[in-house]
Order: structure tokens, then sequence, then C-alpha cells
């Protein structure tokens, strides 16, 4: 079983890839900036408190973890393009500082820069509001960040164009690039099989130093 330490533990995504974690008998170690926040419902789960921004205090946190997990996000368009890309930066930084033996990272990536079937992006559709394509291009600068990156081991993973709460049905299927779409054209993930995706990539590494994406 792993040591895995959740940057974002306390958001909708950060929260149920620490549930699922925990299903699978891994220990975790959920990374908040206010333990009062979090109430840990399990003795497998350590709180502590982190900032992703600070190289220093990643490193602190991940001297003694397997994996990393970035689930960090921010409330706003200006929040994101001023969070994501400088967390993957801080991230790398911090992990670079603990040599060979550092743990592997394993960021929450955003769909807006996967191609849909007719080549065009995401993020190029019509009508998008300002705060949404900021929260997308936030995601797509941190991708375009960690794909510059060798010595770390680091996997992006892109949900579906909709991720929501839902149900935990186990199954997904897997893209590269490409936006992952069903038979009606559909592009959609609950957010508990993201986190799925997210510790069968964890338990069985294929995408290191590549982005992948899931959906339905």
């Amino acid at each position: 079983m792993a040591n895995i330490a959740v940057f974002g533990a306390n958001g909708n995504i950060g929260s149920r890839i620490v549930r699922e974690a925990l299903d699978r008998g891994h220990q975790v170690v959920a990374v908040v900036r206010d333990t009062g926040r979090f109430v840990a419902s399990r003795e497998a789960v350590t709180v502590t408190t982190g900032d992703v921004l600070s190289p220093e205090s990643v490193a602190a946190v991940a001297g003694n973890a397997d994996v990393v997990v970035s689930a960090v996000g921010a409330k706003d368009g200006p929040g994101h393009l001023a969070t994501i890309k400088p967390a993957a930066e801080s991230l790398v930084t911090g992990l670079r500082a603990l040599g060979a033996g550092a743990p592997s990272l394993v960021f929450v990536g955003g769909a807006g820069s996967l191609r849909r079937p007719d080549g065009s992006r995401v993020w190029d559709t019509e009508g998008l509001p300002d705060a949404i394509l900021q929260i997308m291009h936030a995601h797509g600068q941190a991708l375009d960040h960690l794909r510059g990156v060798e010595d770390v081991r680091w996997t992006n993973i892109s949900p579906a164009a909709t991720i929501e709460p839902g149900d935990r049905s186990g199954t997904y299927r897997v893209g590269k690039d490409d936006l992952v779409v069903d038979e009606n054209g559909e592009s959609r993930i609950s957010m508990e099989d993201y986190a799925v995706a997210v510790l069968d990539e964890i338990e069985h590494p294929r995408h290191v130093r590549e982005r992948f994406t899931v959906g339905y």
C-alpha cells in the first residue's frame, strides 16, 4: 500500500480521491491550509498543514510519501490563474529537492486543452464565460509546464468536459489528448469515477510524464 499526500484534500475532487485511497487501504496525508476544517474520518488519515505554492513546504510534506496528488483549485478564474501553474512549478521544485527518490506527482488537470472530434479544443467553444476560460487556460499553462519536466515523475489527468458529483461505477474509458465522448457525443464523468481513475494510475502507473483523460 502507498503513502499518498493529497494537496487540496478538502475540495470536491480532492476529498473523493482521499476517500477512494482509503477504501483501497492506502495511507493518506491530507494537506490543507486549515486543519480545523478537515475532519479525519479514519485512522489512516494524517492531517497536516501545507502550502502548495511553497517548494519548501512541498518537500517537507512529500519527504515520506510515495505519491503526491495535487487537487488544488480556487474560487474563480483569476484565482485559478494565480494558483494552478504556480502550484505545478512549486510542486516540481519541491520534489526535485528530494532527489532521485522523490515521490511521483499526480496532477488533477482540466479539460480545456483537449481536442474535440472536429479538431478544435474545448476552450474554443463559442460563448464560454471569461471565468471558465480563465480556469481552462490556467490548467493548460500548468500542463505546458509539466510537459517540459523530465526529472520528476509526473502525470496529468484531465477529466471529461463535464465532471460532477455522482455515483461510483468503477468504469471509465481512457484517452490521451482527445476528449472522450459517448455515443451521443457527450463527454462526462462523475467525480467519484475520476477518483477511481486517479487511484488506478497510482497503483498501476501507465502514463508517466504524460497527460491522459477519462470519461464514459
